[in-house]
C-alpha cells in the first residue's frame, strides 16, 4: 500500500516520519469533531507559526487556502525539495 500524501507540500509520509492530524477547523474554534488531514509534523508546525487559530478558523480551513498563502507557498515549495522524512527546527512564531 502506498504512503499517505501530505495535501500540503505533496510529499509522502512514510510510516516512520513524523506526522500529526490537523483541524481544518481549529477544535477550539469549534472544530472539535470536524475534518482533518494528515500532514508532516513540520508542515502542521509551519501553520501554526504562521497563523492564529482565528486566522484559521475563518479564512485557512482548507488545504487549498493553506497552500496558498504567502508564506506557506514558499515553505511548502522549499520542503517539497526535501527527502520525505526531512526534519527541521521550526523558528519560534513569527506572525
Amino acid at each position: 500500500m502506498d504512503d499517505p500524501t501530505c495535501p500540503l507540500c505533496g510529499r509522502p509520509i512514510p510510516p516512520d516520519v513524523p506526522q500529526s492530524r490537523h483541524h481544518l477547523v481549529p477544535r477550539l474554534r469549534g472544530g472539535k469533531g470536524g475534518e482533518t488531514v494528515l500532514l508532516h509534523q513540520i508542515c502542521h508546525n509551519e501553520i501554526h507559526a504562521t497563523l492564529s487559530e482565528t486566522e484559521l478558523a475563518r479564512e485557512f480551513n482548507t488545504p487549498d487556502a493553506l497552500r496558498a498563502h504567502p508564506r506557506l507557498a514558499k515553505f511548502l515549495r522549499w520542503v517539497a525539495k526535501r527527502p520525505p522524512g526531512f526534519r527541521s527546527k521550526t523558528p519560534g512564531k513569527r506572525r
